[in-house]
């Protein structure tokens, strides 16, 4: 690609491309701001990792950030598409000639791949997903959403596990389950929001096993066969939640906090849609203040624990 079309024309102000090539210290600041100005668990729980890791991952969410949001906060399907295609070209440029990379995304980023050694895939597996969402709207089964789930949320759980430096495919598997199960959880907790978005991730199968019909979820008409049916979703996404949260005893203590604030927050968002008796039509089931605040003082007094055993 051009330089001029590494310049993100179309994209968010904020993530254009600049004219001269910020320093390593100037991306790295950069790509800090964008993390501590966005209120999500991926943030949130890096901050129990230790200090050494963290500049890692805020270049790593910075990364992810923008490549989401060339696909979501950009109304075109066929100007994203365009954004993305740059953005993985860009990443190519950052594994390939990185003297040649300007955005500061990719200047922090490469400091990152340098030391940790992070394979490429895991990164074009994000720009895979969100491709995917500008040109597959509706999902016909949970194998489908699997598939999806493998390249939009599994390549987040093995980055933080492969800069932490746990590299055995074993444990990426049983990161793979929590991560799966964590977009799962977002897609019930969003079945109302993505509807008004054109989407659907509830599968079809389900559906139709269950007698739900497709103009319910737009006329937000909850029924019975609509409630066993993400009770029945729910059940199957907190099995897989509980199966790898086993993760956590493979990793060191400090890690340890992190992936069980992931998993204690996807437990959160399922519990919330039971409180609310699975209708996620009537508005999106959320995680409340004091919950959440439960969640970060629990992890807050583990990480204090682990530093006193050391």
């Amino acid at each position: 690609m051009t330089v001029s079309q590494h310049a993100l024309l179309g994209a968010p102000h904020e993530y254009l491309t600049p004219i001269e090539r910020p320093t390593l210290d100037e991306a790295k600041a950069w790509c800090r701001h964008l993390a501590s100005t966005h209120y999500e668990n991926f943030h949130v729980a890096t901050w129990f990792l230790p200090n050494k890791v963290r500049p890692h991952f805020e270049s790593i969410y910075a990364y992810c950030r923008v490549a989401d949001d060339l696909g979501d906060e950009v109304a075109d399907p066929s100007t994203a598409l365009r954004l993305l295609d740059a953005w993985g070209s860009m990443l190519d440029e950052c594994y390939d000639t990185p003297e040649r990379s300007l955005h500061p995304v990719f200047v922090a980023l490469h400091e990152t791949i340098r030391e940790c050694d992070v394979p490429r895939e895991l990164f074009a597996d994000l720009i895979h997903a969100f491709r995917m969402d500008q040109v597959k709207t509706s999902y016909n089964t949970w194998d489908e959403l699997l598939e999806y789930s493998h390249y939009s949320a599994n390549p987040v759980g093995r980055l933080v596990l492969w800069v932490c430096g746990y590299k055995e495919e074993s444990i990426a598997l049983l990161s793979d389950k929590v991560c799966t199960a964590l977009q799962l959880a977002n897609f019930w907790q969003d079945v109302v929001e993505d509807a008004e978005r054109g989407r659907r991730y509830l599968p079809a199968d389900a559906m139709e096993r269950f007698g739900v019909e497709e103009g319910q979820i737009i006329g937000r008409v909850f029924t019975p066969e609509f409630r066993t049916m993400v009770e029945h979703l729910v059940l199957r996404t907190r099995q897989m939640l509980r199966e790898g949260g086993t993760v956590s005893k493979h990793v060191d203590r400090d890690l340890s906090v992190t992936l069980d604030l992931f998993r204690k927050g996807g437990e959160a968002i399922l519990a919330g849609i039971a409180a609310e008796d699975f209708d996620v039509l009537r508005g999106r089931p959320v995680v409340s203040k004091t919950k959440k605040l439960s969640l970060l003082a629990g992890a807050l007094g583990a990480k204090i624990r682990a530093g006193m055993s050391r």
